[in-house]
């Protein structure tokens, strides 16, 4: 397996311990005894860690109270039940250490058993890929894991996490154009761009070596004698890159995400080399907000081109020779909801009708109120209100917030590191 491993060459083996007891002295063979009924550390394997960075999507905006939708389908039933005890209350995991970057705890950071409660920081606790991925990989090794996480929410791969080989960030004429247009100093401009390129690379970088530093804080039960080993890396970004139409002016065109395939190339060898894990396995979520391409409705069709481009884009370096074997890509809209994300668009039809309403000087507030919960009524039969009030919490480029989706897509960036090793 790839990785760093801080154990020692460690002593020689119990058969030449006897071997070399049985020709001089005696008092080996005690040694060699005490050695075969050893269960400590000394035959401990390496700590397995897991990197996982990104942005908004990583941090994780599923509210926790949409954990109750994935009892709603059998297919997610057994990850419910891996998250949440049988009384609903969340499962801490003895097995499952993590350290993620938290800007709403005061030390900037959150540690610990991995819970519920992992995601992005605000009103309500919430989780990301983080708490079905450290389930699921923990279930495939079968021995204490450690995570790292280092998310910020709208971070863009071309700027923010900009690693050194993809060179300095160079504006296109049109970029040029538009700044002149709006009289900017150009040389402050670049001065600035230069000072934000690679800023949260580095950040990242600093708290996996923070942690791998010390990490008998961060998980008290580590023994440095028995060393750890960096076992994986997902990468869950694309939201800030996809959108920009200054950095990719001719988004949608066939090749015009071409800069972010190579710059994901770059930043998965940095990475590596970085950490001194030539071979790291490494996991590409490829963004699919809005689901299949194919399964697009009337209002997403105008977006097809550039969604389509950008995600092909995302998933290109898994198929570059030199990372064969050891990067995957993950089509994560293999686990949008469409149900759910109909309901919300019926949703929007309420809320249109509501506007309608509230322009309508014939109408006091109490028949505004009559008419919209008569209207409301025959858009959703009770079963679909509950589904739409338990999984959904955020808006569709957050996955909807829901735990259903999200929790899908943890699991399957572990499955795909274990299909790797």
């Amino acid at each position: 397996m790839a990785g760093m491993n801080t154990r020692g060459r460690g002593p020689f083996s119990i058969r030449e311990s006897v071997l070399y007891s049985s020709q001089t002295m005696k008092f080996p063979l005690i040694i060699a005894g005490a050695l075969l009924g050893c269960s400590g550390p000394l035959f401990a394997k390496p700590l397995k860690v897991y990197l996982l960075a990104g942005q908004s999507n990583m941090q994780g905006h599923a509210a926790a109270r949409t954990l109750a939708h994935l009892g709603m389908d059998a297919k997610t039933v057994p990850l419910l039940k891996a998250i949440q005890n049988a009384d609903g209350s969340a499962k801490v995991h003895d097995q499952i250490w993590i350290s993620s970057i938290e800007a709403t705890e005061e030390s900037g950071v959150k540690e610990g058993r991995l819970t519920v409660g992992y995601g992005a920081g605000g009103r309500e606790p919430k989780i990301g890929p983080e708490l079905t991925f450290g389930i699921t990989m923990q279930k495939h090794v079968g021995e204490p894991i450690l995570l790292i996480k280092t998310a910020w929410g709208g971070k863009s791969l071309h700027t923010d996490f900009r690693s050194p080989s993809a060179g300095a960030y160079v504006f296109n004429e049109k970029q040029i154009e538009h700044l002149r247009k709006r009289e900017r100093n150009l040389a402050e401009v670049r001065q600035e761009k230069i000072k934000s390129t690679g800023m949260y690379y580095r950040f990242m970088l600093d708290h996996i070596r923070m942690v791998l530093g010390d990490i008998k804080r961060v998980y008290p039960g580590y023994d440095a004698r028995s060393g750890y080993e960096l076992a994986g890396f997902v990468w869950f970004q694309g939201w800030n890159d996809m959108v920009d139409a200054g950095t990719y002016p001719a988004r949608g065109q066939v090749g015009s995400y071409d800069a972010y395939s190579r710059n994901l190339a770059h930043f998965i060898r940095d990475v590596r080399r970085e950490l001194k894990a030539p071979k790291l396995p490494f996991v590409i979520g490829v963004m699919g907000a809005g689901g299949p391409i194919a399964s697009y409705g009337p209002d997403q069709k105008r977006y097809a081109g550039i969604h389509g481009e950008f995600r092909k884009a995302m998933a290109a370096p898994a198929k570059l020779p030199e990372f064969s074997g050891n990067v995957a890509a993950v089509l994560t809209e293999d686990y949008w909801d469409g149900e759910l994300s109909e309901l919300v668009d019926r949703r929007g039809k309420i809320n249109a009708k509501r506007r309608e309403l509230s322009k309508d000087a014939s109408l006091d507030q109490a028949q505004r109120d009559k008419a919209l919960a008569e209207f409301s009524a025959r858009q959703f039969s009770t079963e679909e209100l509950k589904v739409l009030e338990l999984g959904v919490s955020n808006a569709a480029y957050h996955y909807l917030g829901s735990a259903k989706i999200l929790g899908q897509i943890g699991k399957a960036f572990a499955d795909a590191l274990a299909a790797m090793h």
